[in-house]
């Protein structure tokens, strides 16, 4: 069953994120009111462990660490820690804005892993920081493995572009498309040790990971007509 408590601070934070997608803070207590319940979070860690690679990642619990992004940024151009590097500073991003997540169990290190790892996501996977591209990337979390967090997200998304943001529809569902695609065909990302392959080549990473993203976009080619522009998503 579903604790009143967690209901209600759940719904609060799904219908603010309605209003208002930008409000990472309230993507943050939408995904705590989902983790916290232990039914849900039960099924989550259940669906990873019957995996190869999910029960590996939870045995192994890799933590990203420190980020250095100068660093990162001396790194070979077309390495995967370069384009990292600049994609974060391009869009004002700073790794060190996130709370540093404690890890006591399986429960906890999914959380903490998927939260310190989702900037790393977009990079691979090619979707901007803006509403249209923060959508397909939780389209394409989705696709490699269940979780109520992307689907709720998903679903504040598509309530937020009813009502508020229908002009810039056709971009939202391109990406969604896109995501829900490229997440279905590539390997799982889930429990990538992502600070081994700072200094691999971004081309090799993607190969590894099954990311095409050349023929994805191809079966999901670009819709937005020119005069429409993607709404862009602000980052705490």
């Amino acid at each position: 069953m579903f604790a009143l408590p967690l209901i209600v601070r759940g719904g609060h934070a799904f219908l603010r994120l309605v209003q208002d997608l930008n409000r990472l803070d309230e993507v943050f207590r939408l995904i705590e009111s989902l983790h916290d319940n232990p039914r849900i979070s039960e099924q989550l860690v259940e669906g990873h462990r019957q995996t190869p690679h999910g029960a590996r990642a939870l045995q192994e619990k890799p933590r990203l660490g420190k980020i250095d992004l100068e660093a990162l940024g001396r790194l070979p151009e077309g390495t995967f820690g370069h384009e990292y590097a600049r994609f974060m500073r391009r869009h004002g991003l700073d790794p060190a804005s996130l709370p540093v997540k404690p890890v006591e169990d399986d429960a906890s290190f999914i959380e903490a892993h998927l939260r310190e790892t989702h900037d790393l996501w977009h990079v691979v996977t090619g979707f901007e920081p803006d509403v249209a591209g923060e959508l397909g990337l939780q389209a394409f979390y989705l696709a490699q493995f269940p979780n109520r967090v992307a689907l709720a997200i998903l679903s504040a998304g598509m309530m937020n572009t009813l009502i508020y943001g229908f002009e810039d529809s056709a971009a939202r569902m391109t990406q969604i498309a896109r995501g829900w695609t490229l997440g279905r065909r590539a390997r799982p990302l889930f429990g990538t040790d992502w600070k081994q392959l700072w200094a691999t080549p971004m081309t090799e990473v993607r190969a590894k990971l099954g990311l095409e993203l050349k023929a994805v976009d191809v079966v999901t080619p670009e819709m937005i007509p020119q005069d429409v522009a993607r709404e862009p998503v602000a980052r705490a």
